[in-house]
């Protein structure tokens, strides 16, 4: 009865004191919660100056990371947004970096795509395209695979841009479309408006300008129903897009409506200056293109003045070719010419390739001293530009043109078609059968070959174990004949002479002298006798375990006779050998003699050592060693026997570790089980 008491008291001590465990856990991991809302709370705290957040959430960062839990990747993942919102874009990239390595190491596929898009987003920055698309690739497959729509959107919508830039239409469309059909159904009205917004610009780059136009005004219609009109100010951005699409389209009417239309939002100038003065140059350009003169050069120079301020060294660019358009159409050449010289020195400070086309392609055609010059340098640049973008620029229309003649030959072409078709899978079928059939023969007679070649050395084992038996024989035949001899022959004189001492012990005469002497020579002729009968028997001093290790030491034997190398042969004398089946002693010993066969031709080695030894799990190892001209282990190409001596440990259940290396000698180790099917670790 005491001892259940005693049970039961144990039991419930055990249980309070689990119970105070998990409560020092929860405590615990609520303090460490309440740490990072803290920090959370007073980044968001507008009173705190941009230092001040940045220190703030570096703080947050040490915090997580100096024990990170699988719980803990939520957290870093905020406070990586919190750099992004700063613009920290270095302290960005190394947290994203960390939160990549811990995702990786807490195996959680979200976290480690979602780090790979910040990566991307990173490079994006810095304008590294071809980084931004191997990033943001490899964090679509994985959120993919994880059937995560939302973040597939998120990054679909993301290369998408990348692909518009880089001039891959075709797939900004697809990658775009793809985004498009993620987003429609939700309630995520700013990256909706986003996917539409840039759908737009891929289709007037596609030259497709009826999608365009419904690309826009769809995202007009998000914008009002997402009721979206922040600092980015959507509604004018998207009608500033209409505007350039009517441009495009020489509709100057259209273009400045939309242009105007933008133009009324009242918080344009204050939430997004950049984005103001760009559609002032559009809207000043598109009434140079009609004619329609009165408020200009004053609105381009309106434009140029935010610019200025802005220090928007692509929009200054733009703006200047515009007022060398603008006065080159009044006749007023010097400051037709003024402006261009300016854009074509903005232009060479941006070092970026389309500006300079348009800077002196202007130039040409205002500055006539320069106008030869200035033609072949644009010429020049166009060219260049066209090759890089050669391999990307307008598939998308050579792919649709291709489709359309598909198309008007697929109702002739049909049937024709569906019968090549089932005839190619008919062929395919039976191909693969006939092939299968191939293989699976192969597979057959390469299993026959290995069961002839496992029986062929269980019968030479077998041979080598009869010559042993028979060796054996001889030596219990030599063993009892040195009995006999030594009993019938050593044993029986040295009866004699004690039996002719003892008589002589009583007498001291010159006759009792001369018999002891002779007496004392026999006994060294015993000895003699005696000597040669020990140096046979220690011939047999280590006496071979088994027939195997009889086996091994006549081939080491062989092998001291055919090299002057000195060899070192050491035998563990704790190895069982009768656990080792037939099938792994011929592999060792094959492989011992491959080896031995290999120092003897190439290695030059002054010293060898072979070493049999069980190990601490419970293994059979064998190391040989030389201090021989060594080769390159990770070379390609191997010989046959290299390829025989892996092949062999494998089918012993084994492994092979060699180390060598030119001018340092080899040294191969194989740890085959004794008496598992498995090495043991």
């Amino acid at each position: 009865m005491k001892k259940i008491i005693f049970v039961i008291f144990l039991i419930t001590f055990s249980f309070l004191l689990s119970c105070d465990n998990k409560d020092e856990k929860k405590n615990v991991q609520i303090k460490h919660e309440n740490e990072l809302n803290q920090f959370y709370g007073k980044i968001n705290n507008s009173k705190f100056s941009l230092e001040e957040k940045l220190k703030l959430n570096d703080s947050a960062v040490r915090t997580i990371t100096k024990e990170i839990k699988k719980t803990d990747l939520k957290n870093l993942n905020d406070f990586i947004n919190v750099y992004f919102d700063l613009g920290a874009w270095e302290k960005y990239k190394d947290t994203s970096r960390k939160l990549l390595i811990y995702s990786l190491k807490h195996e959680d596929s979200l976290y480690v795509g979602l780090a790979l898009r910040y990566i991307g987003n990173y490079h994006y920055n810095l304008k590294n395209l071809d980084s931004t698309f191997y990033y943001y690739t490899r964090s679509e497959k994985l959120f993919n695979k994880l059937k995560d729509k939302e973040n597939s959107a998120v990054i679909l919508l993301k290369k998408g841009i990348v692909q518009l830039e880089i001039n891959d239409f075709l797939g900004s469309d697809l990658s775009l479309r793809k985004a498009y059909n993620l987003f429609k159904d939700t309630d995520e009205y700013q990256k909706l408006y986003a996917t539409l917004n840039t759908l737009g610009s891929v289709s007037v780059e596609l030259k497709e300008y009826s999608r365009a136009i419904y690309y826009y005004n769809q995202a007009l219609s998000v914008i009002k129903k997402g009721k979206l009109n922040n600092h980015e100010c959507q509604e004018s951005n998207c009608l500033n897009n209409l505007g350039l699409l009517y441009n495009e389209l020489k509709d100057y009417k259209k273009s400045i409506y939309y242009y105007k239309l933008a133009l009324k939002d009242e918080n344009l100038i204050k939430e997004n200056p950049r984005l103001y003065s760009i559609i002032i140059d559009n809207l000043a350009y598109s009434k140079l293109k009609s004619n329609q003169l009165s408020d200009l050069p004053q609105l381009f120079f309106k434009s140029l003045e935010k610019k200025d301020k802005l220090k928007d060294l692509n929009s200054i660019t733009v703006v200047n070719i515009h007022l060398s358009e603008y006065f080159a159409n009044i006749k007023d050449t010097l400051n037709a010419v003024y402006y261009s010289d300016k854009a074509i020195s903005y232009a060479k400070k941006l070092n970026i390739p389309l500006y300079k086309i348009a800077a002196y392609k202007q130039a040409s055609n205002v500055n006539k001293s320069k106008s030869l010059n200035y033609s072949e340098y644009y010429i020049k640049l166009n060219d260049s530009l066209q090759m890089i973008e050669r391999t990307s620029k307008d598939r998308f229309a050579r792919i649709e043109l291709e489709t359309e003649e598909i198309l008007q030959q697929k109702d002739s072409l049909e049937q024709k078609n569906r019968s090549i078709l089932n005839y190619f899978i008919g062929t395919i079928a039976i191909g693969a059968l006939l092939f299968f059939m191939r293989a699976q023969r192969a597979k057959s007679r390469e299993l026959l070959l290995r069961q002839a070649q496992q029986r062929a050395n269980e019968d030479i084992y077998k041979l080598i174990i009869s010559q042993q038996n028979k060796l054996e024989e001889g030596r219990v035949l030599e063993k009892t004949r040195i009995a006999k001899e030594l009993h019938d022959g050593v044993l029986g004189r040295l009866f004699g002479l004690r039996l002719n001492l003892d008589g002589l012990n009583h007498r001291d005469d010159d006759a009792a002298i001369q018999e002891r002497i002779r007496c004392l020579e026999e006994l060294k002729i015993i000895e003699q006798d005696l000597r040669e009968i020990s140096h046979e028997l220690s011939r047999e001093k280590y006496v071979l375990v088994n027939n195997f290790v009889a086996i091994v030491n006549n081939l080491l034997e062989e092998q001291a006779k055919i090299n002057p190398a000195k060899l070192n042969a050491l035998i563990g004398e704790n190895v069982d050998w009768d656990l080792l089946s037939n099938t792994t002693k011929i592999n060792l010993y094959r492989i011992l003699q491959e080896c031995l066969q290999n120092i003897n031709k190439y290695a030059n080695a002054k010293n060898i050592k072979v070493e049999f030894r069980k190990d601490k799990k419970g293994n059979l190892v064998l190391n040989i060693t030389d201090d021989g001209d060594g080769f390159e282990v990770d070379k390609k190409s191997r010989g046959i026997g290299l390829k025989n001596i892996v092949t062999r440990t494998h089918e012993s259940d084994g492994i092979i570790e060699i180390k060598s290396a030119p001018g340092k000698g080899t040294r191969i180790s194989i740890t085959v089980p004794l008496e598992h099917k498995n090495i043991k670790h």
